[in-house]
């Protein structure tokens, strides 16, 4: 393990360790993304279904990657979604650099939000 990846792992591990103090349980990376969907659209629901809980997952990660220009904000439609435009490919990473790129800008994302 690198420096990078050890700094990565650690700011990581905070994260984790706030969300848990704030949801009582130690969230997968899919529900930190569902949560920044969530935060993103100020969805509200009683039941989400498989399509929408893929919709806001695909928001968090068009939002987390805006910074970087990966993407831009479009719009949003009547129903207050945001809509996104691709606007370059992500790099080709294997699996465990995908998470850690993942994960460093969720990070950035929760430093921006003060979180």
């Amino acid at each position: 393990m690198n420096m990078v990846t050890d700094d990565l792992q650690q700011r990581w591990w905070t994260l984790e360790a706030k969300l848990v103090e704030r949801f009582g349980k130690k969230p997968d990376m899919d529900a930190i993304l569902f949560l920044i969907g969530i935060q993103e659209t100020g969805f509200v629901s009683a039941e989400v279904t498989k399509e929408q809980k893929q919709d806001l997952m695909h928001v968090a990660i068009c939002t987390i990657l805006k910074p970087g220009g990966y993407y831009a904000h479009e719009g949003t439609d009547e129903d207050g979604w945001p809509h996104f435009r691709q606007l370059k490919a992500l790099p080709d990473m294997n699996l465990i650099e995908q998470e850690n790129f993942l994960k460093d800008h969720i990070l950035f994302y929760f430093e921006q939000q003060d979180f």
